[in-house]
């Protein structure tokens, strides 16, 4: 891609409107609920599940937020590279976080219309119940951040 070509995208994807101006009771529900589903989770693996997720759902303006987040907290460039391919890159990931990644995963996508027993009790096996409430609650909460961004065209880097 020229450089030409990178300006051409950029400029042909700018913001739809502003919800926290539009709706602000519905936003400060979501920094509420963001805040909220934070609480308990390692703030590392939290960083890794919106980075999932947020690939996922192809959210750019949510990936650059949270990649550079996530190197602010001290992750490697290296876990953030091979984020993608987790499953093929599994030694870069602790064995707990990759039960998160794949209920991530499980919770993003729902091509199946559930989430398989094995991937809940994969989660299961690593985290208490309580735990699990909380991941659940992070994952739903980027899925809904990352809709909100792929909707109104947030442009990476403005947030």
């Amino acid at each position: 891609m020229t450089t030409n070509d990178t300006t051409k995208h950029a400029t042909a994807h700018t913001p739809r409107l502003r919800m926290a101006e539009l709706a602000p009771e519905f936003y400060k529900s979501m920094i509420a609920l963001d805040a909220a589903s934070r609480k308990g989770i390692d703030p590392a693996l939290a960083e890794l599940v919106k980075i999932r997720a947020s690939q996922l759902n192809h959210c750019a303006f949510c990936l650059d937020m949270h990649t550079k987040d996530a190197r602010k907290n001290g992750e490697s460039e290296e876990r953030i590279y091979l984020l993608s391919a987790w499953e093929e890159a599994a030694g870069f990931f602790t064995e707990k976080e990759q039960a998160a990644l794949a209920l991530t995963e499980a919770v993003t996508v729902l091509t199946d219309g559930f989430v398989p027993d094995a991937v809940y009790a994969r989660a299961a096996a690593h985290f208490e119940e309580a735990e699990i409430a909380q991941l659940i609650s992070l994952i739903i909460t980027i899925n809904a951040w990352n809709r909100i961004a792929v909707t109104t065209r947030l442009a990476p880097g403005q947030g």
